[in-house]
């Protein structure tokens, strides 16, 4: 287990994301400052930011949460960089160099949410051992 998040291979492959999403929406009109680049900013930085929030939760329940509205900012990533595509503000090269940083990181949070799930299972208790 990491001692941090910041030394978990998911955050560190979502801020590869963060710093992609930063390169490219520079370049974006200056007229989208509130519009696309702000919205696509923001969910970036969701991603890193639910990763490091889960990892200061109470219960593996919690966790768990963060890292799904983690894994849920992945693909609002995603979405919105195939709409910079569609309205020209990034070419396809940079469309496929982001998405394959999304994949990177949604393996890695994947791996991730499957082993804070186990631990959450192996902390349940059945209520009547007995039975």
């Amino acid at each position: 287990m990491a001692k941090s998040f910041k030394d978990l291979v998911a955050f560190q492959r979502a801020l590869d994301v963060v710093v992609a999403v930063y390169d490219v929406t520079a370049r974006f009109p200056k007229a989208e400052i509130y519009g696309l680049t702000s919205q696509l900013r923001r969910a970036a930085i969701g991603v890193v930011s639910n990763i490091a929030e889960g990892q200061g939760r109470l219960t593996y329940g919690e966790w768990r949460k963060s890292l799904s509205d983690a894994r849920g900012s992945l693909y609002e990533v995603e979405a919105q960089c195939i709409t910079a595509e569609r309205l020209k503000f990034i070419n396809q090269r940079e469309l496929q160099e982001i998405t394959w940083l999304l994949r990177n990181a949604g393996r890695a949070l994947a791996g991730f949410i499957n082993w804070v799930r186990a631990k959450e299972r192996s902390t349940k208790r059945p209520s009547n051992p007995a039975t």
